[in-house]
């Protein structure tokens, strides 16, 4: 039997890498069907109200219907499927939860600057915003050895493709943005070794990422100059 699921992703978005997190995490079976976000096919924007990556795409007694937005797709996983809660019980934990799901988007929308910039002044601009939230990250974790303690949540799944990143980056450089936080440096390497998060791309996953930050001539490449 064919996945009923259907995932419209791009290979390098870190938003797609949250619902593949946690489809693997509940143990779904689904379809990935990547797609060039510099050359959208028709049909996907019929899907995508806003064009992007990812969309869920759900059967319904009155035929398929496409979720957008990766926290919506998520918690739509978390309270359709079955398998390991990615949520707490607690209601309010739940909340602080997801304010740091969306923590996890800004930190998210400092890396695209970082990445694309080829301005040094726009650069060190985001890696001191950078630094500064993840010192809040440091603030925010307890024991772990994931955010919530020993469970894996969506919050480490919101996490987790932004620490990839740094896996690319750090090759060129040290950027000094952990250097004051070990506990989020522990818990990047925890999540590292978490086999939804290490499948959640593609092996060739660093070289298409060197070519991105190529092709925009980014300033984080001259880090290793």
């Amino acid at each position: 039997m064919s996945p009923s699921l259907k995932l419209i992703s791009h290979t390098l978005c870190p938003y797609v890498q949250r619902a593949v997190i946690a489809l693997t995490e509940k143990g779904v079976a689904f379809e990935r069907i990547d797609i060039d976000l510099a050359d959208k096919p028709e049909w996907f924007l019929k899907l995508s109200p806003l064009g992007k990556v990812p969309v869920l795409v759900v059967p319904s007694a009155q035929g398929e219907v496409a979720l957008f937005e990766s926290n919506v797709i998520c918690e739509y996983i978390e309270e359709t499927q079955a398998g390991a809660k990615l949520h707490p019980e607690d209601a309010l934990a739940r909340a602080q939860d997801r304010a740091w799901m969306e923590f996890g988007s800004a930190i998210l929308a400092d890396l695209w600057g970082l990445e694309t910039t080829q301005d040094s002044a726009v650069f060190a601009a985001k890696r001191e915003a950078l630094t500064a939230k993840f010192v809040r990250v440091e603030d925010a974790l307890g024991v772990g050895p994931y955010f919530d303690g020993a469970r894996f949540s969506l919050v480490d799944a919101v996490f987790a493709p932004v620490f990839r990143y740094f896996d690319v980056f750090d090759a060129y450089g040290d950027l000094g943005i952990f250097a004051g936080t070990p506990k989020v440096r522990a818990w990047r390497n925890q999540l590292a070794q978490r086999p939804s998060v290490r499948t959640a791309v593609s092996a060739d996953y660093p070289q298409q990422l060197r070519a991105f930050l190529a092709r925009h001539d980014a300033y984080l490449l001259k880090q290793a100059a």
